[in-house]
């Protein structure tokens, strides 16, 4: 049976999803104007519930070695879905399982990964557990905001995305297409790095070719007509792009 739960249980959820780690009792007992033992017990009740799952800390993996946060789409068709989703979330890298009541895309898996080579190893434990990956797409930034009908009605939220200037600083996530006598087409993606045509600051993380995705590695052959994907932490150079484009 689903928890009952009245205004001011709404509004401790508000301020809980707001920010959990700055928000003690007494300063959502104040917002509420209740005590600060009434929002602990109240916390208590709707952890017992089942209602507040957790606290998770918001991290930027990106900003820890340059780390990259993968999404793929799966299909589990008819095998155990929730079975498979408790195993998928014991593969190393694996940070995020979800299931959907759809047939096709029924499961949502996000990884967190060092670089593509650790991309491809984990979308290969993936596809071991005998599902189907549909997409798979790099995650470049993520924002939460609280849900409003729970939070007082004449606040106003600043929005959480600011504008991109000083968002990310200088990292890059670009797409080009791969044009007619391009330096990099015709060569694999060592063989790119080995003369010196790829910054070493630079990371190509998809190729969309023939209407299916490709997570590259060293042996991944570049050819005329690639949509790539690519990824700097210190800003994509007017000479890297002529790589890709020949321009």
């Amino acid at each position: 049976m689903p928890l009952q739960i009245d205004e001011i249980d709404e509004q401790i959820l508000y301020y809980l999803s707001q920010e959990a780690r700055h928000t003690s009792s007494p300063d959502i007992a104040e917002k509420v104007d209740v005590s600060a033992p009434t929002v602990r017990n109240r916390i208590r009740r709707l952890e017992e519930g089942g209602v507040i799952r957790g606290f998770h800390a918001d991290i930027d993996y990106q900003k820890i070695g340059g780390r990259l946060t993968n999404h793929y789409v799966c299909s589990t068709g008819p095998r155990n879905r929730e079975e498979i989703a408790q195993r998928a979330l014991d593969l190393p890298g694996v940070i995020n399982v979800r299931e959907f009541m759809s047939g096709k895309g029924d499961l949502r898996i996000t990884v967190v990964g060092t670089d593509t080579e650790d991309l491809t190893r984990i979308a290969q434990q993936i596809a071991s557990l005998d599902v189907e990956i549909d997409t798979e797409d790099l995650i470049h930034r993520e924002y939460f905001r609280p849900y409003a009908p729970f939070g007082p009605q004449d606040e106003q939220l600043a929005s959480p995305v600011r504008g991109v200037d000083g968002l990310a600083g200088d990292i890059d996530i670009v797409e080009i297409l791969v044009r007619d006598r391009a330096p990099i087409a015709g060569k694999t993606l060592q063989e790119a790095n080995e003369e010196g045509l790829i910054p070493s600051d630079v990371l190509v993380v998809r190729i969309n070719r023939d209407e299916g995705a490709i997570t590259p590695t060293e042996q991944t052959l570049i050819t005329e007509g690639d949509f790539v994907t690519i990824h700097s932490r210190r800003g994509v150079s007017e000479e890297t792009v002529a790589v890709f484009t020949g321009q």
